[in-house]
């Protein structure tokens, strides 16, 4: 695993961290610290530190107090999604829907949404 890959893993509590910056960005860094406190039950110390080390993996940003992220939620997760993908079914697509297929039935509103999806990537 190269150092890019495991720049974007995020564990449980990062990710909990992470959702309340994506919830409130921008937010001040003190203002950060109030939500950490009241939701994860951290001190100002643990929530710099966990800020620290996500903005050295270049997901976020704390520029003159103001927290902010570099990469957006949605980015993050597709990021994650492609990175599993990718180490799982060695990237194949449908490898990963097969399996994901076999012991998961999917609505009819969930196939005409991947139906549109492909549909749109056909024309697109």
């Amino acid at each position: 695993m190269n150092s890019k890959e495991q720049e974007i893993k995020l564990g449980v509590v990062e990710s909990q961290f992470a959702d309340i910056i994506w919830e409130n960005e921008p937010l001040s860094s003190t203002y950060l610290v109030k939500l950490c406190n009241e939701k994860l039950e951290w001190k100002k110390s643990t929530t710099y530190t966990v800020l620290r080390k996500l903005c050295d993996r270049g997901i976020f940003r704390n520029e003159n107090g103001i927290v902010s992220s570099v990469i957006n939620k949605d980015e993050f997760y597709a990021l994650q999604s492609e990175k599993f993908v990718d180490e799982t079914f060695k990237g194949s697509l449908p490898a990963f829907f097969a399996a994901f297929t076999k012991r998961k039935s999917l609505s009819l509103e969930e196939i005409e949404q991947i139906q549109k999806m492909i549909d749109e990537h056909k024309e697109g």
